[in-house]
């Protein structure tokens, strides 16, 4: 990812440590030395006022005082020379003292102070930043006179200042450069543990985005991200249960506009085709019955036939009116449709698996490769009254291989399920009329199998409830007959 949070804190956090660490480089390069001499000035004052006090007590000589004053000077990298005019003696703390002398008279003489920048002045000393003529160093220098008259010079380098600023740069870079390689080594590290669970929330928002409402978050966590994941989880079960709602209140509004359309020309339809499709059958039993009534053959194996014929269209009769009862409250909507999110293939397989004995009756060879889930949106139950009502119509009209494949494939975010059977194709002037409640393209055939006309009325009116495209293709050796429900 280019504009990863990664990769942002971790050139935050380095940036900040180059910051600094430039910052402090300045510092040191700019007000390191001010403040050496600075401190410096401090010092002189000290050391004068303890070469002024044993002057006055005129304890130069003095072991102790001496040891004291050897030592402050050493520790503040000062060399100092005294001219005592009362004893007519010159004191300092270097071996070399021609060079001290020939500066403190340069400055006596008024001649030094060209080469000077005059850092604090009193009446009694001047503090100076001067640059040696003979071994050209620069130096920080006190020169003046005590209260009895005698003539000092304090002077301390000022190179030692400026090498201590170039090692301490140099090792500030290196500090800084191991510093910048450690905190990105441990920035990468936890940011990577912080972006981690806002990944698998991005991946989780597209997947629900797409309405897949199995996706969890599963990272845990008791800090904000996790309070965020557990939000997203109910988010997503709520989000499920209102899309099931919506399309419950969708479908419930579009059947509610078709019904009023539909109820006055079902109403006549209805009553046409029930009383042309039950007068063939009654007319049967009828008479049947009135031969076993009047003794028309005494003959057992006759009588068992009449009352086998009986029972058999009073059977279709019975199936009929079932028919007719659920397609009517499929039309009328007066049945409940529970939309809710199932797995096609598993109606499928499972539809097929009770229909094992008719397969082995018919012989047929069934094929259905599909083994991934398909999951859908639909009523499960008429779903599966769909799904058999094709299949069982395919084992009817088997003949030539007597081949029966289901097939399911994706086309833009639905599910197209179709069931081919071998055999003959459907005329094309019967195509349009095999959705109509009690349309027989073969009559004689329909009659052996006990078809009324009415499982593909069914079906239109379950995928009409749906609000889902349905067809039939014929193909040179057989005929595929489909739907599709949404994925999403």
């Amino acid at each position: 990812m280019k504009h990863s949070i990664k990769r942002q804190m971790t050139a935050v956090f380095v940036g900040l440590i180059a910051c600094f660490l430039l910052v402090l480089l300045i510092i040191n390069a700019r007000f390191l030395e001010p403040y050496y001499i600075s401190n410096k000035k401090t010092e002189f004052i000290l050391v004068y006022g303890e070469l002024g006090k044993a002057i006055e007590n005129n304890t130069l000589e003095d072991e102790e005082v001496s040891g004291i004053l050897q030592q402050l000077t050493e520790k503040n990298n000062i060399s100092f020379l005294v001219i005592d005019n009362e004893n007519n003696r010159v004191v300092t703390n270097v071996h070399d003292m021609e060079m001290l002398r020939n500066q403190l008279k340069g400055y006596l003489m008024n001649k030094a102070q060209k080469e000077s920048r005059i850092l604090e002045s009193t009446d009694n000393y001047e503090i100076v930043q001067s640059r040696d003529k003979w071994n050209k160093e620069e130096y920080i220098e006190m020169w003046g006179s005590f209260m009895n008259g005698d003539p000092f010079l304090l002077r301390s380098p000022l190179e030692s200042i400026r090498e201590s600023a170039d090692i301490s740069n140099r090792f500030l870079v290196y500090v800084g450069c191991m510093m910048a390689a450690v905190c990105a080594v441990l920035v990468w590290y936890f940011s990577k543990r912080l972006t981690g669970p806002i990944l698998e929330l991005a991946v989780l928002s597209e997947r629900m985005a797409d309405l897949d409402f199995e996706a969890k978050y599963t990272s845990g966590g008791s800090d904000e991200i996790g309070e965020l994941g557990a939000n997203f989880n109910k988010m997503s079960e709520k989000l499920k249960s209102t899309i099931s709602e919506l399309k419950r209140a969708n479908n419930s509004l579009q059947k509610d506009i078709e019904r009023k359309e539909k109820l006055v020309q079902m109403r006549s339809e209805f009553l046409g085709n029930v009383s042309h499709e039950l007068k063939t059958p009654i007319a049967l039993i009828q008479g049947y019955a009135e031969g076993l009534k009047e003794g028309i053959s005494d003959d057992p194996e006759n009588r068992e036939f009449y009352c086998d014929v009986i029972m058999d269209e009073a059977a279709k009769m019975n199936q009929m009116v079932k028919n007719l009862m659920t397609l009517n409250q499929l039309e009328f909507g007066d049945e409940e449709i529970e939309f809710e999110r199932f797995n096609l293939t598993e109606v499928i397989r499972g539809v097929l698996q009770s229909m094992e004995i008719l397969v082995q009756q018919k012989e047929a060879r069934v094929i259905f490769c599909q083994e991934e889930p398909l999951f859908v949106w639909a009523d499960e139950f008429k779903t599966e009254q769909v799904v058999r009502n094709y299949i069982s119509n395919a084992f009817n009209h088997l003949d030539g291989e007597r081949v029966v494949e289901v097939k399911l494939a994706l086309e833009c975010g639905k599910v197209k399920a179709s069931v081919f059977n071998t055999g003959a194709p459907i005329p094309e002037e019967a195509l349009p009329h095999i959705w109509d409640k009690f349309y027989k393209v073969d009559k004689s055939h329909t009659r052996e199998y006990g078809g009324n006309g009415i499982g593909l009325s069914i079906v239109k009116a379950i995928m009409e409830s749906f609000h889902q495209r349905y067809g039939v293709d014929n193909y040179d050796n057989g005929v595929a007959f489909w739907f599709e429900l949404d994925v999403e």
